[in-house]
């Protein structure tokens, strides 16, 4: 991971909100830029609160390459983390991760469920319009 990304992850869990908000806007700032960084985050990041602004993130990126990571997303562990990732989807408008996302509707956590359904419902409004 690149030192300047590094220092911004660990930034978006300081305490101080506004160095919290700074790091957040850095990185949402560089888009793409950050997206293999972003990538590496989700891999590895213990904390569920870093992941769940990895993929966040990357769904605000609307880069196409994003996508492959954030429906390996709905997968996590933390319902937080998935629930962002229906989001992220949506938010990408990838309709070819439909499938993927129609599983989330039957996740046990009703925060997923409702993202899910949510997402499906505007990706196929999408793909009808």
């Amino acid at each position: 991971m690149r030192p300047r990304y590094a220092d911004l992850f660990k930034a978006l869990l300081d305490d101080d909100p506004r160095r919290a908000d700074a790091a957040y806007d850095a990185v949402l700032f560089d888009r793409g830029e950050a997206l293999p960084d972003l990538q590496e985050l989700l891999r590895t990041a213990s904390d569920p609160r870093l992941r769940f602004y990895a993929v966040q993130l990357m769904g605000f990126s609307g880069d196409a390459r994003a996508v492959p990571m954030v429906v390996e997303a709905l997968d996590d562990a933390d319902a937080s983390v998935r629930a962002e990732a229906c989001r992220s989807i949506e938010d990408l408008r990838a309709k070819d991760a439909l499938d993927a996302l129609s599983q989330r509707t039957r996740d046990l956590d009703p925060h997923v469920r409702r993202a899910a359904r949510e997402a499906v419902a505007v990706l196929t409004r999408r793909s009808r319009g």
